[in-house]
């Protein structure tokens, strides 16, 4: 099953947040008593952590990576390289919000059995939950496509700063950086940049992400859908469940009978299958309904 994401993906429309949300929140604790919950959180759980999203009504129109653009040149390359050398940084910086904490109380006290996730920034892994499955990867390794030798990040990062001493300097005084959902950052000139080849094969590094296009693997896949079926309800948070990499889990759990619960802002594409909607902010939302 392909994340076949269309290119130049525009914000959500605006809705108004809802104004009976305690009640929302009341009727989502009573709903999910008693039974174990499987919970799939998309990019909106982690806009409170600073990092942006593609969707959120009030996000800038965005153009996601491709496997076909990342492949297409090494000029192409080089540039993404660039612009991740410097917006990885921000993503690894980033903290987890009360959202990410409160998942992480709750599968303590025994109430969510497994998170699913569709984001790449790891926040749920700093947050403390375990055995958190990463549908696309995460920013934090880098793997050869050819031999599928691995290095972490920041160690890929200190190999490259040695070959671009004072780049990040330099662009720093080119103006302001825009970083973008997936460890990326917005610049333009990046001509003066380095990048490095597998150090084993000679092959093309790229980060554990599952790129736009991409396929993901069919092991994690099957471990997710064991995840939904072995729970006893679904809580989705913070997805617009636009694409089929999170809207098939949604979709397993109507047609088993498990009571689909979404915390969104907007619409997402399986509010007509869940028995509850809620939209509001995922720092609002899921607090509340642990303390519940």
């Amino acid at each position: 099953m392909r994340t076949r994401l269309q290119l130049g993906q525009a914000p959500a429309e605006h809705t108004p947040l809802d104004d009976d949300v305690a009640e929302r929140i009341e009727l989502a604790s009573d709903i999910l008593a008693g039974r174990r919950v499987a919970v799939l959180t998309g990019a909106g759980i982690s806009t409170d952590s600073g990092i942006p999203d593609y969707r959120s009504p009030g996000s800038p129109p965005r153009t996601p990576m491709t496997l076909e653009m990342f492949l297409s040149s090494p000029e192409f390359r080089r540039h993404y390289w660039a612009r991740n050398h410097l917006g990885w940084r921000h993503m690894d910086a980033a903290l987890p919000n009360a959202a990410h904490l409160a998942l992480t109380d709750m599968q303590r006290r025994g109430v969510v059995s497994t998170v699913i996730t569709q984001n790449v920034d790891m926040l749920h892994t700093k947050a403390g939950t375990k055995g958190v499955l990463e549908l696309h990867g995460c920013y934090g390794r880098v793997r050869c496509l050819t031999c599928d030798w691995r290095i972490s990040r920041h160690r890929l990062a200190e190999e490259l700063e040695k070959v671009n001493t004072g780049f990040a300097d330099r662009v720093a005084g080119r103006g302001a950086i825009e970083v973008a959902p997936d460890a990326d950052a917005t610049l333009s000139d990046t001509s003066d940049f380095v990048m490095i080849d597998c150090p084993h094969c000679g092959g093309i590094l790229k980060p554990d992400i599952v790129y736009f296009g991409e396929t993901v693997p069919k092991p994690l896949v099957a471990q997710a859908f064991s995840a939904v079926d072995e729970s006893d309800a679904l809580l989705v948070v913070g997805s617009s469940l636009t694409v089929m990499s999170g809207l098939r889990f949604a979709r397993r759990a109507h047609r088993a009978g498990k009571p689909l619960i979404i915390v969104n802002r907007g619409h997402t594409r399986a509010d007509e299958l869940a028995v509850l909607k809620i939209d509001h902010r995922a720092g609002v939302v899921l607090p509340a309904l642990a303390a519940g």
